[in-house]
């Protein structure tokens, strides 16, 4: 099999307020923190555990701007894109 999928969609609360920058060829650029949170039973004591899981995000263009406009820290949002892995040192 040769074919490739990547999609993702998250839902969860903004950490942080949306941070609007452009770039040098005057495209909007918004980067966001969403905790994501997931909820189980521990099967060994039976108690119910929540764990949050923190995602950087990146909107570009205009929706970025949008986004931007409207939501702020604490928010809740959807997003749907693909996942891009970054590296540094």
């Amino acid at each position: 099999m040769s074919a490739n999928f990547n999609k993702v969609i998250l839902m969860g609360n903004l950490t942080r307020d949306p941070a609007l920058r452009y770039s040098h060829s005057n495209m909007a650029i918004c980067k966001v923190g969403v905790a994501v949170n997931r909820r189980y039973q521990n099967s060994q004591t039976q108690e119910w555990v929540e764990k949050a899981t923190f995602v950087d995000i990146t909107i570009w263009g205009k929706r970025g701007e949008a986004f931007h406009k409207f939501h702020k820290r604490g928010s809740q949002a959807l997003f749907e894109g693909r996942l891009e892995l970054d590296t540094w040192d």
